[in-house]
C-alpha cells in the first residue's frame, strides 16, 4: 500500500525543490499551501513543526521536517527515479550540494539579505551585512556557474534533487536584481532545462509563480 504524503509548501521560498521532487516520484500526494511571506508561519500549526518552518512532510504518521531530510524520504519512496543519483558516487555528490546549497546560500547568503536581524543586533549594521551577503551570493553563484560548464546537471548526466533544490535561489537573484543570464549563463542553462520539465512547470503553477523563461531564452520578469 501507498504510503500517504502530505507536502506542506509555501509560494516562492526553499519548498519549491520538495514541490518539484514529489512531482518527479510520481507517488501519490496531497498538497497544503500556507503563505509564509505575506502572514508568517500560523501559530496553530507549530504543533506539527515547532520550528515554525516549511517545507513539512507528513509521512503516514511520522513528521519530517528540513527539505533535505524531505527531498531524501521522497527519493527513497520513489527509489526507482534515482533521484538522488544513479551511482553510490553520485549520491554522495548530491548531498554535497544539498548541505552547500542550505547552509551556504540559503542559510548564510540570503538569510543574511533577507533577515540581517539574524546576524547582528543593531539596526545601523544591518545595510553592512546586505552587502556582504549580495557578495555571498555572488560567490556562490559563481561557483555554481562554474561548475556547470560544459554540464547540463549539477550530479552526473541527469536530473537529481540538487537541480529541484537550486532552482529558488536562482529565481530569487532575478527578484532581487543580479544580472542572472549575463553573468552566470552556466546555471542560466540549467535553469531553462528545468523549466522544460513537467514537474517544473507544475510546481511552479501550482504556486501561481511565472516561469523565467518562455523558450527565448530571455526572462520573463
Amino acid at each position: 500500500m501507498s504510503p500517504t504524503l502530505r507536502l506542506w509548501i509555501s509560494p516562492n521560498v526553499c519548498s519549491l525543490g520538495p514541490h518539484i521532487l514529489v512531482n518527479e516520484s510520481s507517488l501519490p500526494f496531497s498538497l497544503i499551501e500556507i503563505d509564509v511571506i505575506k502572514s508568517g508561519f500560523p501559530s496553530e500549526y507549530a504543533h506539527i513543526n515547532p520550528k515554525k518552518r516549511v517545507p513539512i512532510l507528513e509521512l503516514d504518521d511520522q513528521v519530517i521536517t528540513e527539505g533535505t531530510a524531505i527531498m531524501t524520504a521522497i527519493a527513497q519512496l520513489a527509489s526507482e527515479k534515482r533521484l538522488l543519483g544513479k551511482t553510490d558516487l553520485e549520491v554522495v555528490r548530491t548531498y554535497e550540494w544539498l548541505n552547500w546549497i542550505s547552509g551556504t546560500l540559503h542559510a548564510q547568503a540570503f538569510g543574511g539579505l533577507f533577515r540581517p536581524a539574524r546576524f547582528v543586533n543593531d539596526e545601523g549594521l544591518f545595510d553592512i551585512v546586505r552587502e556582504r551577503s549580495k557578495q555571498t551570493i555572488h560567490d556562490c553563484y559563481t561557483y555554481i556557474n562554474g561548475k556547470l560548464e560544459g554540464k547540463n546537471w549539477l550530479v552526473g548526466d541527469g536530473f537529481t534533487a540538487a537541480d529541484a533544490f537550486v532552482l529558488i535561489f536562482y529565481r530569487w537573484g532575478v527578484q532581487v536584481g543580479f544580472g542572472m543570464e549575463n553573468d552566470y549563463p552556466n546555471f542560466t542553462r540549467l535553469v531553462g532545462a528545468l523549466e522544460e520539465r513537467p514537474s517544473v512547470k507544475a510546481a511552479l503553477d501550482r504556486e501561481g509563480l511565472q516561469p523565467l523563461f518562455h523558450g527565448s531564452g530571455k526572462s520573463s520578469i
